[in-house]
């Protein structure tokens, strides 16, 4: 078992999301924000203010007239793509390595992070939950845990298969059992480090449905069902994709049918098709 105080240290090492991701968070959530307030915490921002021009000025937009201000920035990509720029930059350092003990080539846990993300909004977008941006978010940065377990899962596998193949084990009990904490239990506790919101770091810690008890949470519901579309997709297929369980009621709880689907398959790839010509950008 990795002994906890060993576990904290490489937390301590990870680069902290920015201060600025909780602060855009709390204002485009709420009802009563504007672009005006949004502008107002990014322009404090260097990188970020920087990027979102760079992005705005770019040839995918052809605008005649420059983005001269961060205002101009926000006005013309609108609150929900700068939000969803501004956090996958922000997740972007973490998450983009290569990760051999989950069997993820270089980039793969990010793209998949930013595809379970964008396919949360959408979901969140189409059942009209407030709180969307806080759902991608933690969508987008459930799997931290991994960043740090990798290398316990990468000495430990056969331990872990074992059990997965022999006592029936989801990958993540048998990770839990043989190494003493799963990826979704300590991405919970980095968010809490990142002084994220409770709900972000319920979120994150239950992402998986370990207590099917959650399944009543609809934040929870729908950060877990963007996660199955995507493994049906075969986007994020690493060396622990086929040892969960599918519970098939939540989309029965969250109200969508089987003939939804090819529509939110088709939205989200639009969607990512657009973003990763934006990140190409910068």
């Amino acid at each position: 078992m990795a002994a906890m105080q060993e576990l904290l240290k490489e937390i301590k090492k990870l680069k902290p999301i920015p201060a600025i991701v909780n602060q855009i968070i709390a204002i485009v959530d709420s009802p009563d924000s504007s672009m005006k307030d949004i502008a107002k915490i990014i322009k404090y921002d260097p990188a970020v203010t920087a990027n979102l021009l760079k992005i705005s000025n770019s040839a995918y937009f052809g605008l005649k007239e420059p983005a001269e201000s961060i205002e101009d920035a926000v006005t013309l990509l609108g609150i929900d793509q700068i939000v969803e720029l501004v956090l996958m930059k922000s997740g972007a350092s973490a998450l983009a390595g290569k990760f051999d003990g989950y069997g993820f080539t270089e980039g793969a846990l990010w793209k998949y992070s930013v595809s379970s993300a964008l396919i949360a909004k959408q979901i969140a977008s189409r059942l009209s939950m407030e709180n969307k941006n806080t759902i991608f978010t933690a969508s987008l940065l459930k799997d931290i845990g991994k960043t740090i377990l990798d290398k316990f899962v990468a000495d430990s596998f056969e331990q872990i298969n074992t059990l997965v193949l022999n006592q029936n084990m989801t990958f993540i009990g048998a990770e839990k059992e043989v190494i003493g904490v799963d990826h979704a239990e300590l991405g919970g506790m980095i968010a809490k480090i990142w002084k994220f919101s409770p709900k972000m770091v319920h979120i994150i810690r239950n992402h998986h449905f370990q207590d099917y008890s959650v399944s009543k949470d609809k934040d929870i519901a729908v950060v877990y069902f963007a996660d199955c579309v995507c493994m049906m997709l075969g986007i994020g297929v690493g060396a622990d994709d086929l040892a969960y369980r599918y519970h098939k009621e939540v989309m029965e709880e969250l109200g969508i049918n089987d003939n939804e689907m090819p529509e939110i398959i088709v939205e989200f790839s639009e969607n990512m098709q657009k973003v990763e010509e934006l990140l190409n950008i910068v």
